[in-house]
């Protein structure tokens, strides 16, 4: 899949409306149309990367700056004190069913490990 037919990258440019509660040059996050927990914010690079796998040294900046939007809209939705999941699923069997690199940021709720 490329960027062109790209749901997220879609989202990201503002062709397909959601629920944004973070953005900025590099990063957005919205709220997930299928929540699996109360708190459920996808959180996306702006440039298209299919999947983990694909990322290079020269990304480390970026996939840092992922794991640490997830860390601000924990706090920020009030699941930092009891915990929060921060899932990023690679590949279709690991459950990615979007291809471009994303994070699911999941609290509010109790959850078991292992996860399924």
């Amino acid at each position: 899949m490329t960027g062109e037919s790209c749901i997220f990258c879609k989202i990201a440019n503002k062709e397909i409306a959601s629920r944004i509660v973070f953005e900025d040059d590099e990063a957005l996050a919205f709220q997930d149309i299928n929540p699996q927990a109360p708190v459920h914010v996808v959180v996306i690079s702006k440039r298209h990367i299919e999947k983990l796998t694909d990322l290079k040294e020269s990304d480390a900046a970026l996939a840092g700056k992922l794991i640490l939007v997830c860390r601000d809209i924990a706090k920020t939705e009030n699941c930092e004190g009891s915990g929060y999941r921060v899932v990023i699923n690679t590949n279709r069997d690991a459950g990615q069913s979007v291809f471009h690199l994303h994070a699911h940021l999941l609290g509010g709720r109790r959850f078991v490990w292992p996860p399924g």
